[in-house]
């Protein structure tokens, strides 16, 4: 459920984006990474098993070449009557030269044009009987610093060797050389075949390669033969790709071993024409879906946006309606009933709400009027009372006490007929009540006093005007007037944790239950009616009407004991 309500708190929009992130881009892209990834391993893969197979194929392609020179010389090795023919001491150098045209010429020239990788054999003899030339040489033109020769003797075996001449490692100059056997009952000599092969095939053999890179040939960890760069500079490139082929199961061929060093960016050429490729077919599964989802989010963002634009010119009470095109999905639909719902309210509005604004702006003017006709109205029997008193007073006293008397009933008049305020200071309200309460004591003597205590901290905080004095009037009339004995009126103002308290009391001779039951009922009651009691309703109805439900109105009573009115105001 929170993680639904947090769904349904972000905006449509966002909505929009996250599914288009989620749903669109984010399986497109690994879609195509794992499609880029496995497309370019194979094809790195299908690269690197060509070269591995180009390489097998050289190393068999030598190694044929190899076996080829090295079964000649087996056989050469093998031939007894070579080897009687070398192994003859001749006494008429006419016999040599007779036997050499007739065996060795035939024999050792029908090698060479047939196999291509011979390019010259030569016999080495130290038999001094023999006439040099051709391919018979004498042990001695060979130089004891020859490195085959070396390795030659220090083998010690007739087997065939492999052997480097002292060429440059760019022309593999290759060469077979073996000892060759002795006839039985001969004179033994020394005799050594060294078979030559070609440096041109067998760089063809080593350079037959369809991607750039360098191929070594090896004896051990020395290079006899590399078609690119140098050895030690291709190991001190990090990047390369070697291929390793040995010639296994021969014995003169067990140290050797060919090497082919490839440059990764080199054979990877086709892995980039393949990324490219994959990019270029990404490229439209992304656009394509983005443009249209970003086209369908433009539109149904624009229209709900205007919808929401126009609810809030709604709630400020601007009731225009929204172009709308006719359009039949919900969007449309919903503008449509929105226009619809804004017509409707805008006539409820000026049909029902402005009708009863009228209603209650009437019975507002008569309330004001009603109020006004309450406010200006001055009990006729305080009045003629109090002029009869002060009349007769007059005669029989002198002037300065009635002088001071018709001061307060001055003050009174001038208070009560000034309606151009309706709010004044506690303090001037008090001033009201003080001056009534002095008239009143001018006429009871000794029979009425008060008090009025009042908090200097609200001396100057506003009520109604004329909130205390019809309720010092109640007291004094009411409550004081048909006592037999004295009567005392207690008026407090202070501050109360809710506002203002004012309270009104009397010792008078108060009410029943169901006097003051139905005082109360009276003042609560809606009817415009105006019956007793008309200065208590008159100032519980201004309270009402300046502080509504902040301004609390409560009376008790009891008979023989006095009544206390209570009001609090809890707005200041």
């Amino acid at each position: 459920m929170r993680i639904s309500s947090a769904f349904h708190n972000i905006r449509l929009r966002s909505k929009m984006l996250m599914i288009y992130f989620l749903s669109v881009l984010i399986p497109v892209v690994l879609t195509n990474v794992i499609f880029y990834n496995i497309t370019t391993n194979n094809v790195k893969n299908q690269k690197l098993k060509d070269l591995s197979l180009a390489i097998e194929q050289m190393r068999n392609e030598f190694m044929y070449q190899i076996d080829a020179v090295v079964g000649i010389s087996s056989v050469l090795y093998n031939d007894s009557i070579m080897n009687d023919y070398l192994d003859q001491r001749y006494v008429d150098s006419s016999d040599y030269v007779l036997n050499y045209h007739s065996y060795i010429t035939d024999m050792l020239e029908k090698y060479a044009p047939v196999y291509r990788a011979i390019q010259n054999i030569t016999i080495y003899t130290n038999n001094d009987t023999i006439i040099y030339g051709g391919y018979v040489s004498p042990i001695s033109q060979i130089s004891p610093d020859a490195e085959w020769y070396k390795r030659l003797i220090s083998s010690g075996t007739a087997n065939p060797i492999l052997v480097r001449n002292n060429l440059s490692i760019t022309d593999p100059g290759i060469s077979i050389v073996r000892r060759m056997s002795s006839s039985a009952g001969q004179n033994n000599f020394e005799k050594i075949i060294k078979i030559d092969l070609d440096p041109g095939l067998i760089k063809q053999v080593l350079s037959n390669v369809t991607v750039e890179g360098s191929v070594y040939l090896l004896e051990g960890d020395n290079v006899q033969y590399s078609s690119g760069k140098k050895y030690s500079e291709e190991n001190s490139e990090n990047d390369g790709i070697v291929f390793d082929e040995g010639f296994a199961n021969k014995e003169y061929l067990m140290n050797w071993h060919l090497v082919g060093k490839f440059q990764e960016r080199e054979v990877l050429v086709e892995v980039r024409k393949s990324r490219e490729f994959v990019i270029y077919m990404a490229l439209p599964n992304i656009l394509v879906p983005t443009l249209i989802i970003v086209w369908f989010t433009r539109s149904l963002n624009q229209r709900l946006f205007r919808i929401l634009k126009q609810m809030k010119r709604v709630k400020n009470h601007s009731f225009e309606l929204i172009d709308n095109e006719e359009t039949n999905d919900e969007i449309g639909q919903l503008t449509t009933e929105f226009n619809r719902m804004t017509m409707q309210i805008k006539s409820l509005i000026h049909d029902v709400y402005m009708a009863d604004i009228q209603k209650k702006e009437l019975e507002l003017s008569r309330n004001q009027s009603q109020l006004h006709a309450l406010q200006s109205q001055i009990n006729p029997h305080f009045l003629f009372n109090s002029l009869e008193t002060i009349r007769m007073r007059s005669l029989m006293k002198s002037e300065e006490e009635t002088a001071k008397i018709i001061h307060h009933m001055a003050k009174i008049f001038r208070k009560s007929l000034s309606w151009g305020r309706d709010m004044v200071t506690v303090r001037d309200e008090l001033d009201l009540v003080e001056s009534f309460l002095q008239i009143q004591k001018y006429r009871f003597g000794d029979k009425l006093d008060y008090s009025i205590e009042v908090d200097p901290d609200v001396a100057t905080e506003k009520i109604p005007k004329m909130t205390l004095q019809p309720l010092v009037e109640n007291s004094s009339i009411h409550g004081i007037e048909p006592l037999k004995n004295a009567g005392f009126i207690t008026i407090s103002v202070r501050k109360s944790p809710g506002g203002l308290l004012c309270v009104v009391s009397d010792n008078g001779v108060g009410m029943t239950e169901e006097k003051r039951n139905e005082l109360l009922q009276n003042l609560y009651s809606t009817e415009d009616e105006i019956g007793e009691s008309i200065g208590i309703r008159n100032v519980y109805l201004r309270l009402k009407m300046f502080y509504g439900e902040h301004a609390t109105f409560d009376l008790e009573s009891s008979k023989g004991s006095g009544t206390s009115i209570r009001i609090e105001i809890r707005s200041l």
